[in-house]
């Protein structure tokens, strides 16, 4: 019996073995106490630094853009909002004042390429900020050689849609322009081109400059680049774009009889193109922007033409005195306001989802007004305070151009009413275009901050310039009742 001993435990200890092996395989850190050296070998292999800064940056951003209030989307929205409604009130002042001169009372087209000139702010400079925004939001712009890359690209992408774009304005005048009176005068257009190009080139670069530096400023001190780039953006276009075609127009008008100058200005920066396009293709973001960007660029320049034309019908008529000074402003605010919210909601998308699919937040897509304006989510919470800050704004911006204007501008109590009326209404319709917008083109898995901030505000300008005749329409019928 003792000899039996041996041979009974000896089969118990080796299944004891056994299932003690599989134990030390399933978990790595048992393991290393067999052997020394392995500890200090294996740790490092164990444990990757790098990867762990990639995953967390986006999540720092998300949490950021999820929990702003109210408050806090107040106050960073409200100073570059008023400082972007004094820009477009200035802009309204060049307007009022350039509207005498001759080469606005001869070349009566002028007028149509305003709106859709200034509009490309929203077509090109807010979508730049849109984009560098949501890049800057979920880290792409914190490594230097990217963000480097990154502005080089974006600047050459403006560049070639801003050449491309002025002069299909100008040719949209044109033929707007001959649809009306009747006829076309080939120095007149050529004239109306090479000032539209020249105009859109400088104006482009200046501002494409000035929102680079903004978005990459308020990246570094905290502040969500969405709530600023794009008020600033407005204050600068509109005041810089208007000063730019009331002087080069009038310049290139006093040599027009050099009659080649003028088609050798749209040769020359139309040679350009290939050079910018060769730029812009560095990025592979902005090269597919380059192939596939263009519909909304030139559907929106369309819809501003339109909204030119009925600028260039009323502008001299006796009934709507002032129209060149509010219509700056009413578009300028609406499509300020909606490309705030606008290149929030596509930040919030970025941040959440992936392309072709809503998050949870956003689920419906067809959205109702409720759900737009009062629904617990942020970007409700964002078309509140975008909304509620109509009312304030436009009073104060209607306080400075009575201030700056004296008795040029009728402003009365009935136009006041009429105007904020008009001017809530504008916004209202643009906010809640933008949730729809907005969430149809993520489902098609087309990026918003190419495709719909353009739309936007070409409908901001179309409605705005339709509402301000219609405004000064029924003060008219007001004070023709005696009322």
């Amino acid at each position: 019996m003792p000899g039996e001993d041996p041979q009974t435990k000896q089969p118990h200890q080796r299944k004891k073995n056994k299932k003690s092996r599989p134990k030390g395989k399933g978990k790595g850190p048992p393991a290393s106490p067999i052997v020394d050296g392995q500890d200090d070998l294996l740790s490092p292999v164990l444990q990757p630094p790098p990867k762990k800064p990639v995953e967390e940056r986006p999540k720092v951003s998300v949490a950021k853009v999820d929990e702003e209030s109210s408050i806090r989307i107040c106050l960073q929205v409200v100073f570059p909002y008023l400082l972007a409604g004094m820009g477009m009130v200035m802009a309204g002042m060049v307007l009022h004042s350039v509207q005498h001169w001759e080469v606005f009372k001869v070349i009566t087209e002028v007028f149509i390429l305003v709106p859709a000139l200034v509009g490309l702010k929203g077509n090109l400079e807010m979508t730049l900020a849109a984009r560098l925004s949501t890049a800057a939001n979920t880290g792409q712009m914190d490594d230097p050689d990217k963000q480097w890359t990154m502005v080089c690209s974006n600047l050459a992408l403006i560049q070639v849609q801003a050449t491309v774009v002025g002069f299909l304005a100008a040719v949209a005048a044109v033929c707007l322009g001959a649809f009306s009176r009747g006829g076309v005068e080939l120095d007149q257009a050529a004239v109306l081109c090479a000032s539209s190009i020249v105009t859109a080139f400088i104006a482009a670069l200046s501002l494409g400059l000035v929102m680079i530096g903004v978005i990459i400023g308020s990246r570094k001190v905290g502040i969500n680049p969405d709530n600023v780039a794009t008020p600033i953006a407005a204050s600068l276009g509109d005041l810089i774009t208007l000063s730019l075609l009331a002087g080069v127009s009038s310049t290139l008008y006093e040599y027009r009889d050099m009659w080649y100058l003028s088609p050798l200005v749209c040769l020359v920066f139309l040679g350009l193109i290939p050079l910018w396009v060769v730029a812009a293709r560095q990025s592979p973001q902005i090269r597919e922007v380059l192939r596939s960007g263009w519909q909304p660029v030139i559907v929106a320049m369309s819809i501003s033409s339109f909204g030119g034309l009925i600028l260039d019908k009323t502008v001299s008529d006796p009934n709507f005195v002032g129209m060149a000074v509010f219509t700056p402003v009413i578009n300028g605010v609406g499509g300020n306001l909606v490309a705030i919210q606008a290149s929030r909601l596509s930040t919030y998308l970025h941040c959440w989802s992936i392309p072709g699919v809503l998050p949870y937040k956003m689920r419906q897509h067809w959205p109702n007004p409720c759900i737009t304006f009062f629904s617990s989510g942020v970007n409700s919470r964002s078309a509140r305070v975008l909304l509620l800050l109509v009312i304030p704004g436009h009073l104060v911006f209607l306080y400075a151009i009575s201030l700056l204007q004296g008795g040029e501008a009728p402003i009365t109590v009935t136009f006041t009413l009429f105007y904020l009326s008009a001017a809530v209404v504008q916004v209202g319709i643009l906010l809640y275009s933008a949730d729809l917008i907005v969430r149809l083109m993520w489902r098609r898995s087309l990026d918003p901050d190419n495709f719909s901030i353009p739309y936007l505000t070409a409908m901001g300008d179309l409605l705005g310039t339709g509402f301000l005749a219609l405004c000064f329409r029924c003060v008219s019928l007001v004070h023709g009742l005696g009322l």
